[in-house]
């Protein structure tokens, strides 16, 4: 059907550039100053679906008792003017132009090729989709944060690319009876689907995803599981970190459990990442168990270190699944001391040749602790938090015999 809008320049577009903006509307366009149902002029093929690399044939008819011959006429793809070297006139009425290796779509809603009168007024349009069918949607992942609802993400198939509007639905049943669902709600993001209540527990779901647009249709595998197998939690709440005391390469790290889980029975496993401050580069402590508490030993002393906490809860309900690692807490920053030997030195040469033995039997022993007191180990800990404290006494009441013996 030949259709034409209202008078516009330079807008010559029949197709929506933005479905979710109002749709451009066409009416018929008749002899100047009169309106009628009778259309001007019709292009054919009306909306075609193509795929990339195409030809296509198109035709302008015009209605022979408006006067218009097909010489006077011209058409533009997406607003461009295209060359009369494509253009043919296969009667006095009908003006045809011919596209070759057609490629991808400009825009989702489709390209606008369109019939002009001599003068430039629209006569008639057609929406051409020109694009490839869905590939296969791949690496479908689901997650619950409370046992009630489920959250799902996966990615288009191939290179993702279809140029043409492509419809993605999330489906799901129960296993063995269940009746077939669709999700509804895709706010969170492309390629991401919400299921907020009405899930069964103790039972496991199907769950697929369909992709469809006007060149075919593809559908993912099936990936089955059980809500309370996939439940993970928002990152661990109320992270501290704080100095040990006069320790100059120690901090210590205190978080909350998660609170959506705090009414359900299960255990957590955390893991705490630290980093320099002038650095990319993360340490994991994986080893933490269901401790809300730990110290990091190890650090250089005077330096900012960031810190933060994630949390895989496990055991919920019963579930002998590990469930899904949360996100990282936001970081929190904290400094340890500076070395008061860095900062105040020695004078008394003597006393350092009389402490050169035991210093260098101290330092091979505790560099084996330190060795093995990364990450949070009790004992280990334990045993050089003492040697800290005594040898950095001992720096103390030298200087205080130095600065006396000067004065």
């Amino acid at each position: 059907m030949g259709f034409v809008r209202l008078r516009r320049r330079n807008v010559s577009s029949p197709c929506a550039s933005n479905m979710t903006t109002f749709r451009l509307l066409f009416f018929t366009l008749c002899a100047p100053g009169v309106l009628s149902f009778t259309p001007m002029a019709s292009v054919y093929p009306q909306d075609p679906a193509l795929l990339i690399g195409s030809s296509l044939t198109a035709t302008c008819s015009v209605n022979p008792d408006h006067g218009l011959h097909a010489g006077s006429l011209y058409w533009t793809l997406n607003g461009k003017r295209l060359p009369s070297s494509t253009y043919s006139i296969l009667s006095p009425t009908v003006l045809s132009v011919t596209l070759k290796n057609l490629s991808g779509s400009r825009q989702r809603s489709g390209d606008n090729l369109v019939c002009h009168g001599g003068s430039g007024h629209v006569l008639a349009g057609s929406c051409l989709y020109v694009g490839m069918p869905p590939e296969k949607p791949v690496n479908l992942t689901c997650w619950s944060r409370n046992t009630k609802d489920l959250t799902c993400r996966w990615a288009p198939g191939g290179q993702g690319e279809t140029f043409i509007k492509t419809k993605y639905t999330l489906k799901y049943k129960l296993r063995w009876y269940g009746q077939e669902k669709e999700c509804e709600d895709y706010s969170a993001g492309p390629y991401t689907c919400y299921i907020p209540r009405d899930l069964a527990l103790f039972t496991p779901y199907e769950i697929w995803v369909e992709a469809s647009n006007q060149l075919g249709s593809a559908t993912s595998d099936v990936i089955s599981l059980d809500i309370l197998d996939v439940v993970t939690t928002d990152p661990p709440a109320d992270v501290h970190v704080s100095r040990v005391g006069d320790l100059e390469d120690q901090l210590t790290v205190r978080w909350g459990t998660p609170p959506a889980l705090k009414d359900f029975l299960f255990q957590a496993k955390y893991q705490i990442r630290y980093r320099l401050e002038d650095s990319t580069e993360w340490k994991v402590v994986d080893d933490m168990g269901n401790q809300t508490s730990c110290r990091l030993a190890g650090l250089r002393p005077g330096t900012v270190y960031f810190v933060q906490v994630r949390c895989n809860p496990v055991g919920i309900l019963g579930s002998r699944k590990a469930g899904i690692w949360s996100d990282w807490s936001h970081p929190t920053a904290a400094s340890t001391p500076h070395s008061e030997r860095l900062l105040t030195g020695s004078c008394d040469s003597k006393a350092g040749q009389q402490n050169s033995t035991l210093r260098r039997d101290l330092k091979q022993f505790f560099g084996w602790v330190r060795k093995r007191a990364y990450g949070c180990s009790g004992m280990s800990i334990k045993l050089y938090d003492q040697w800290r404290v005594w040898l950095q006494k001992s720096h103390k009441t030298r200087n205080q015999v130095l600065q006396g013996d000067k004065s």
